[in-house]
Formats: C-alpha cells, sequence, structure tokens
C-alpha cells in the first residue's frame, strides 16, 4: 500500500510541546474585572521593593543583513495573509549548534523577520509546532496597537528546527499518518507504537549530531545570541506558548539582559507530563463547550448540541474512513484537527462549518487544519516533526505502554472528548534517546513579567499559567476570560495591557481580570 492508514492521533498539533497543567482547585487571584477608558485594565505602580521597568534601548541596523522579503513571506502565510502594507524585511544569524555529544561545535542558521518602525528591538518567540515565530510577528504587526509598532520593531525567530531556520523534516509522510489518523479510543496500540518508534529511528540517522541540539535550553541561547548581534543589553520579548518557557529559561540563565516581557500563555512547572497532559484534556473539553456555546448563538450548522454532532462524526469515520491526499478523515484526525482548531479563536466559525461539512462527506475544512503539520509548502517544513523531536529533547521522562494503556481507559471515561487524545500522546516520546538535560534553576532575579491568562486555553490551560507566573519573582497576571490560544490581539482589555507594559512601562494591578 502507497502509505500506511494506521495511524496515530497526538495532540492539538499546535502544542505537544506545552507541558502546561491545571490542577483542580480555585483561583485566589482577586477579581477585578475593570475597564479604562481607552478599553485596558487599570494600572499600578509596582510593590514597593521589586526591580525598576528596564529602559528602552535603540538597537544596531547594520549589525545583520536584512534583506526584502514581504512577497515571500505572504506567500509563506497563504491565503491568510493578513491585509494591510506592512513591508518585512528577512534575515538570517548563525548560532553554535552545540549538540551535547559535541559542546561548543557545529553551526545553525536561524530565520529572521522584522517589521515596524520602532528603534527598539521585540523579540517574537512561539510554540515549535506552531506557526513559525517568523510569520507569527507578521500576523502581530497587522493586529497590534499602532503605538506600540511606533516605539517597536517586532523581529520574529524561527527557533530550532521551525520554518526556514533549516527545519527539521526527518519523519517519512506514511509515519506522519499512521501517527495522527490513529483513533485513540483503539485500546490496541501497536500500531501507533511501530510509528512513534519508525519515526525516532528515520530522525536519529537523519539529524545525527542535530537531533539532541533541537530543545528549549539552546534556544534560550540563540535568544542571547540575537540580543547580543541587535546591540542591545536586555531583550525585550514576546512569548507565545511554548515561547514562553522559552523566556522563563531565557530569564534563569541571562537574568541580567531581561527586558520588558510579555508571555502569552505559560506552560506550569510545577507539574510532570502525565499531570500536564490531563490539564490540557480538561482545558481541551472546555474550550469545546465555549465553542459549542458560541455555535448555538449564532445558529451555526451543527444545531442545538455541537458535541454530539462532533462525536456523531467520530463514529462515522470510525466505520467509513473519508480518503483525503496526505491524510484520511478518521476519528484521530477529526480530534486533532478540532484541538487544532479550537486554538484558533477568530475562526471558530470556520471550524463549525468544517465539521458540519465533514459530516455530509467534505472532509476538506478539517483536513486543511491538519495540512500544516503533514505538508512541506510555500519553505513551510512539516510542523509535526520539529513538534516531536523539540517535545522528546524537552523531557527524559518516559512512560510505558502499559502504564499509557491504563492512562486511556481512565482520561476517556473522565474527558470523554479528548481524554484518550492526550493519553495516546504520551507514547510518542518512547522510543526516543534521552536527552543529557541540564538543570533549569528557578527565576530568582528579574524585572516585573506581564503574564497574559486565558481562561479556556486548550494549549496552556489559564489556572497552570496562573501558576506559573507565581514562581517568577516578580509576574503580574492579567487574565482573560476567554476561549483560544493566547489573549494578545483577542482581548482587547490584554491587548491594551501589554502595549502599555512594553511602551511606557505601565504595570497593570497583578490579578486584574478582562471579560470575555
Amino acid at each position: 500500500m502507497s502509505r500506511r492508514r494506521r495511524a496515530a492521533l497526538l495532540l492539538p498539533v499546535l502544542a505537544l510541546a506545552a507541558t502546561t497543567a491545571c490542577s483542580a482547585g480555585p483561583s485566589t487571584r482577586p477579581v477585578i474585572a475593570v475597564h479604562g477608558d481607552e478599553g485596558g485594565p487599570t494600572t499600578a505602580a509596582p510593590p514597593s521593593g521589586t526591580q525598576p521597568i528596564p529602559p528602552l534601548e535603540e538597537y544596531q541596523e547594520g549589525s545583520l543583513a536584512w534583506a526584502p522579503c514581504t512577497d515571500t513571506t505572504r506567500l509563506r502565510m497563504g491565503d491568510r495573509a493578513p491585509d494591510g502594507g506592512q513591508d518585512y524585511e528577512c534575515a538570517r544569524m548563525p548560532v553554535v549548534l552545540d549538540s551535547p555529544s559535541r559542546p561548543g561545535r557545529g553551526t545553525l542558521n536561524l530565520a529572521l523577520l522584522r517589521v515596524g518602525d520602532g528603534r527598539t528591538p521585540l523579540v517574537v518567540v512561539g510554540d515549535p509546532g506552531g506557526e513559525p515565530g517568523t510569520l507569527r510577528a507578521a500576523r502581530l504587526a497587522a493586529s497590534l496597537p499602532p503605538e506600540l509598532l511606533d516605539a517597536f520593531t517586532l523581529i520574529g525567530l524561527d527557533r530550532r528546527g521551525t520554518g526556514k531556520s533549516d527545519g527539521v523534516q526527518c519523519v517519512p509522510a506514511a509515519t506522519r499518518a499512521d501517527i495522527l489518523e490513529f483513533d485513540p479510543a483503539d485500546a490496541q496500540q501497536d500500531d501507533l507504537l511501530d510509528a512513534v518508534g519508525e519515526a525516532s529511528q528515520e530522525c536519529v540517522l537523519d539529524l545525527e549530531n542535530r537531533l539532541t541540539a533541537l530543545d528549549s535550553w539552546r534556544t534560550a541561547a540563540d535568544l542571547d545570541r540575537l540580543r547580543d548581534n541587535l546591540g542591545v543589553s536586555r531583550l525585550n520579548a514576546i512569548g507565545l506558548g511554548d515561547g514562553s518557557r522559552v523566556l522563563t529559561i531565557y530569564a534563569s540563565r541571562f537574568p541580567e539582559h531581561v527586558g520588558r516581557v510579555v508571555l502569552d500563555g505559560l506552560p506550569d512547572p510545577t507539574t510532570d507530563v502525565m499531570a500536564s497532559a490531563e490539564a490540557r484534556a480538561v482545558a481541551a473539553e472546555k474550550t469545546f463547550d465555549a465553542f459549542a456555546r458560541d455555535c448555538v448563538v449564532r445558529s451555526c450548522s451543527l444545531g442545538a448540541d455541537p458535541k454530539a454532532a462532533l462525536l456523531g462524526l467520530v463514529d462515522r469515520v470510525r466505520s467509513s474512513p473519508v480518503r483525503g491526499e496526505e491524510l484520511d478523515l478518521t476519528p484521530g484526525t477529526v480530534l486533532n484537527a478540532v484541538l487544532t482548531g479550537l486554538a484558533d479563536r477568530e475562526h471558530w466559525p470556520e471550524l463549525g462549518d468544517a465539521i458540519g461539512k465533514a459530516g455530509s462527506g467534505d472532509a476538506s475544512g478539517l483536513l486543511a487544519l491538519m495540512s500544516p503539520l503533514v505538508t512541506d509548502l510555500d519553505d513551510n517544513p512539516p510542523r509535526l516533526d520539529a513538534t516531536i523531536v523539540t517535545t522528546c529533547n524537552d523531557t527524559a521522562t518516559r512512560i510505558p505502554p502499559e502504564r499509557v494503556a491504563t492512562i486511556g481507559e481512565d482520561w476517556a471515561d473522565k474527558h470523554p472528548l479528548f481524554g484518550a487524545v492526550f493519553a495516546r500522546q504520551l507514547l510518542v516520546c518512547g522510543p526516543w534517546p534521552v536527552p543529557v538535560q541540564t538543570k533549569i534553576e528557578p527565576v530568582t532575579s528579574a524585572p516585573p513579567v506581564l503574564v497574559l491568562s486565558t481562561a479556556d486555553d486548550p494549549v496552556t490551560p489559564g489556572q497552570g499559567t496562573e501558576r506559573a507566573a507565581q514562581q517568577l519573582p516578580e509576574g503580574v497576571v492579567v487574565s482573560w476570560q476567554g476561549g483560544g490560544h493566547g489573549a494578545l490581539t483577542r482581548s482587547e482589555c490584554a491587548t491594551r495591557a501589554a502595549s502599555g507594559f512594553l511602551t511606557d512601562g505601565r504595570t497593570p494591578k497583578s490579578g486584574t481580570v478582562c471579560p470575555p
């Protein structure tokens, strides 16, 4: 057969790398949801004894070889390229590969994009399995407040192994299909175990010394190399999802170089891999409930019970898969596509339409959500490969298959939509080499950091983000009571808070709650 149709359901592909968690328990933050005249939260001076907000610095124009890349960037963004007349410039920056077996040796080229007219650089760091940082920066430039783009030049970074930063492409196409199509309700795991074993074997052979160097620890060092190339003493940055975790590693390693930092969704460092996976299952169920309510209000095609419509679709494709080019529509691809769509709040209407059309045999909408994971298109390598490699290099935990089987049964009962999905994802790193990891020390010294949490976030659950903020010396939390992955540009209140913090050094009152 041209490609195997066994398959595996990983996780909301956007974030197989996120290790967030959200255990039960009430939040202790004060609920003070307010709007100012400009739609932002009230602000307060930093508490007595805190470090001051670092001043802004101009960067060096000639430190990197920037060249126009507007047309190629818009091509990479495809049909969803933002409106507006932004011009983009791109550059490449060599960094030290620094694999554990060859410390301080080898090179890797990272892709950069800049947009905006400000004199201060603001670096954008994203999830390894999400849209590459260069493209994310381009999208942010079209939706952030104008005053922020007047003060800053956004600089997007495709982190190691992603996008145009020598992006990895080591998992065979048939194996990607096996992983993503797998029915998470199937108690027989052998097909999935074979697929993740083949993925590991092929990536070890293909990447050689590069394999173990693709992790968040070394990405933090890349950020300091970028800061030095820009000629500034402190790094100003926006972290998105797992990119926020990279910035906390940066703050641990280079505390004297931390500038103004906004973390939009932050994985909880206080929980282990299993607790993090279950927390995301809980959060994904809540996010789907929010999506379903929105769908009913809009009188969408899924009717009065979107959850029943989704479960009915899963049952139909279990017995009658819908054939596609790169992937077939199976229970695994349906649920993975929905998880991907739930993270993108602006496009929930399109997600509802895609589920409805799939129920009538038209799988194009759901399979389009999966395409970035498996397709090499317009200089965008398949995202699944970098997601798996980075995730498995960032943790030494390997969970035995028999334990996963038990967890899968338990979570399927407790979290009927997505519990089994997140349980099966625990198998993915099993056959991968256990990394030699450097202990990441807690952040003990840093200026105030603004942390944005989203109540119904299937990638970085809101309660986990708030607990993670408590681990920072001066974490300032603004909580958006909305749904999707991340609050920045989705909540006017949270976006105003971030803009004021970055441009003027205004620190919101920690615990501010932004309405949905």
